[in-house]
């Protein structure tokens, strides 16, 4: 039997450092397990990396290096939990559907991660191979495909519970030695996303974008905004839906009959940016990073999610797309009123308005028929030579209102 040529993969590991050097905290933070279980390489969630003596044996340095990095990038990117969360709400299960979530994880590290210095291996998951787009998130891409002949060729891909969420039987487990506590793995994040924030470079899209968002400080806005979605998700009205997916449990009452379960959608939303001059580009930057927190909040499915600018005027209304790519129109004076009329009129009506604004603004009289959600940019008490005494319109009472960081 090969032994594991420790010399070698270490040596590896420095090669992925000395070419991506905003990664090295992350890289030196996973303790490596040998194992011949493992085909390649693969992690779990508590930043253990399992490694194959054959296939460092076979395998050169430079694409070893390049592997070092993939395998990495799972865990920073916290594939296993978003993992976790697709499945619960599109009721997936069985390693099938696990192992098509290992080859949408690699297709968005894939397309970027490769270059400058690291060897993209021959047998690696790239979105072009299944005639995907490059440049999309996991979810995206599991949306967009199924396994089938175009997908046997990756039958071997097993990159660990850190890539799927699914345990393996070669894991040691959260009891296991040499495992990273939650706030460990935080602590590796931060040190990375600050790295990465502090001096990009060369550092590829999806990272900075990543960065962004994870060097943003925990806020109560997305726990209060979760509760929101969670409570429009429950309401009446919602699970209006017939799946054969998963039959209704009153089936084993009628024997050779099947019965269709109620399945609830997760909610549609309407994000009303507030683009007026007194809204700083720093503060736009921030409400891009809460969309994209919504987008979450609704199972990352872009097509619920729907942005609108807002100033004197409600402007063009568009479905999310990715969120470095929405345009926010404006410039002018701010009457969130327009924004919420538009709003309302949109076919099928939303079950959740949420509005990113300063504040400076009146607000509709009336309640709208659906939740709403105040994200508010903090302000100082603004003075005004011709009106002295004057002070805004607070949010109204109807809307669950909180600052933004």
């Amino acid at each position: 039997m090969t032994s594991l040529d420790e010399e070698k993969l270490f040596a590896a590991r420095l090669h992925a450092v000395r070419n991506r050097p905003y990664l090295a905290t992350a890289l030196f933070a996973l303790h490596v397990v040998e194992s011949r279980q493992v085909p390649t390489m693969a992690v779990d969630r508590h930043w253990r990396c399992y490694v194959s003596a054959a296939f460092v044996d076979r395998t050169p340095v430079e694409e070893l290096a390049g592997v070092w990095v993939h395998e990495v990038s799972h865990l920073l990117r916290d594939h296993h939990g978003r993992s976790d969360r697709f499945a619960a709400a599109h009721e997936l299960t069985g390693p099938g559907e696990r192992l098509r979530m290992n080859i949408a994880a690699d297709c968005e590290i894939n397309d970027d991660v490769f270059g400058d210095g690291l060897v993209c291996p021959k047998d690696a998951v790239r979105p072009g191979l299944l005639r995907l787009s490059e440049g999309e998130l996991m979810e995206d891409y599991l949306r967009q495909f199924r396994l089938g002949p175009g997908t046997n060729g990756w039958a071997w891909l097993d990159c660990g519970s850190g890539a799927d969420g699914l345990e393996r039987e070669w894991d040691l487990g959260p009891c296991g030695a040499h495992g990273l506590s939650a706030q460990e793995r935080d602590a590796v994040r931060f040190r990375v996303a600050q790295g990465i924030t502090a001096s990009p470079g060369r550092v590829p899209r999806s990272w900075r974008r990543w960065a962004d968002e994870a060097f943003q400080p925990p806020q109560p806005w997305r726990e209060l905004l979760g509760a929101a979605v969670r409570s429009a998700a429950s309401g009446p009205g919602v699970g209006e839906d017939y799946t054969y997916g998963r039959p209704s449990r009153r089936s084993a009452g009628l024997p050779g009959v099947v019965l269709p379960s109620l399945r609830r959608r997760p909610p549609r939303v309407v994000v009303i940016v507030d683009t007026s001059g007194s809204v700083s580009d720093t503060e736009l930057g921030s409400a891009i990073v809460e969309i994209a927190a919504i987008t979450r909040a609704v199972g990352g499915r872009r097509d619920l999610v729907t942005v609108m600018s807002c100033d004197a005027a409600a402007h063009i209304t568009q479905p999310l797309c990715r969120a470095e790519g929405i345009p926010l129109v404006g410039g002018g004076g701010t009457d969130l009123r327009e924004g919420f009329a538009k709003a309302l009129r949109r076919s099928p009506r939303p079950d959740v308005v949420v509005a990113l604004t300063d504040g400076q603004t009146p607000w509709p009289k009336t309640k709208p028929a659906c939740r709403t959600v105040v994200g508010l940019f903090p302000r100082d008490r603004r003075y005004d030579e011709d009106d002295p005494d004057y002070e805004p319109d607070a949010p109204p009472e109807w809307a669950r209102v909180v600052e933004i960081g």
